[in-house]
């Protein structure tokens, strides 16, 4: 997946090549004119870029002007929260059945796979940052977050930052005490298994500060987190017992993606032929309609200060933030705006000790 090695030779590397159709999400929808075919390119300032795109697999790259230009294909149906979206309104309710979540989550345990084994952690692993395409193909999108676990050739043994989504953020990320390492990717996986299967991460109508201090107090979430069943989907043992090892507070417990990638709940999961004929022919491709007006709910917003909500939070639910901690400032943050998110910070964490009584806030053992 490394950008240099995946770029073709035959995929043009000229920007007159490109024509921009319209901006989906972080990135643009361009027709490539030499391949007569749609592609997503992600167009960066090269002065402000602070994120590693060596496992970013990309189908060319080069430099216009002052951008670095990321030609990607193009995942025309969008996020998988978007996708359980499109099914609710079609009248499928809530969630997934487990066989489409079985395809999704392996394909991108696969995907997570190869990105800790060239030494990187996700740190935002949600149903909205899994994409798919018409063919029934799976992709990790948003490495905005992502950090390195390699420091001058070596491995490191964890990182400190407070990074990610309060949904599906593990335990240890909160805590911030011994730091982590990507077993926390695992926690957020369990987290976005529960959350394809019943539409909606289990802490998601919750503030972000009530979402840490569950986690962090409560056992670990299940299908039982649910007040109500709303899917009308059932799950078997072997889903529920891959979600409890994912979702254990203790890091070292939880099991790698390779040892997961073996899971009976695994074994019989279907193709991506599959995920194609049952989900994907039923969403019309982005841009067709649009993607950006999906509820939130007070939870589900990465932790990002620098920028206000971009969508309208549905009055039935407590109007939520959009803060997100990252290891340096957003790319596009000026002077003004990132001194207003270190204020905001700084206000989220008083907020927290005050709420916690201090740095340990799990639950006293009985």
């Amino acid at each position: 997946m490394a950008a240099a090695a995946a770029t073709h030779t035959e995929w043009p590397t000229s920007a007159e090549d490109y024509q921009i159709i319209e901006k989906v999400g972080q990135v643009m929808k361009a027709y490539c004119r030499p391949k007569d075919t749609y592609v997503a390119i992600k167009i960066m300032d090269l002065e402000k870029i602070t994120t590693s795109f060596e496992d970013i697999r990309v189908r060319a790259h080069f430099v216009y002007k002052d951008q670095l230009w990321l030609v990607m294909q193009l995942m025309n149906k969008g996020s998988c929260l978007h996708a359980m979206n499109i099914l609710k309104k079609k009248g499928f309710g809530e969630g997934m059945k487990e066989e489409l979540c079985a395809v999704i989550l392996r394909e991108t345990l696969q995907g997570l796979q190869y990105f800790h084994e060239n030494g990187q952690i996700h740190r935002d692993i949600k149903a909205g940052n899994i994409l798919l395409d018409g063919d029934g193909n799976v992709l990790i999108a948003d490495f905005g977050v992502s950090g390195w676990m390699m420091e001058g050739g070596d491995r490191r043994k964890n990182r400190q930052t407070f990074v990610g989504t309060p949904c599906w953020m593990a335990p240890e990320v909160m805590e911030q005490v011994r730091g982590y390492d990507y077993k926390a990717d695992i926690w957020s996986f369990g987290i976005t298994a529960l959350e394809l299967a019943k539409g909606y991460a289990p802490y998601a109508r919750y503030q972000p500060m009530k979402v840490l201090l569950l986690t962090l107090q409560e056992d670990p979430p299940s299908l039982r987190s649910y007040d109500d069943d709303g899917s009308g989907h059932q799950f078997s043992r072997h889903f529920k017992d891959m979600v409890r090892l994912c979702l254990q507070k203790d890091p070292a417990k939880r099991p790698t993606t390779s040892t997961l990638l073996k899971h009976n709940f695994f074994k019989k999961a279907e193709t991506a032929a599959y995920l194609a004929a049952e989900l994907t022919t039923k969403i019309d491709d982005i841009g067709e309609t649009s993607i950006n007006t999906q509820p939130m709910l007070p939870g589900m917003g990465p932790l990002y200060a620098t920028k206000e909500p971009t969508t309208t939070e549905p009055k039935v639910y407590v109007p939520g933030t959009t803060w997100v901690f990252e290891d340096t400032p957003a790319a596009d943050a000026t002077p003004q705006t990132a001194a207003a998110a270190a204020d905001e910070i700084d206000d989220f964490e008083r907020q927290f000790l005050a709420a916690s009584g201090g740095e340990s806030v799990r639950k006293p053992q009985q």
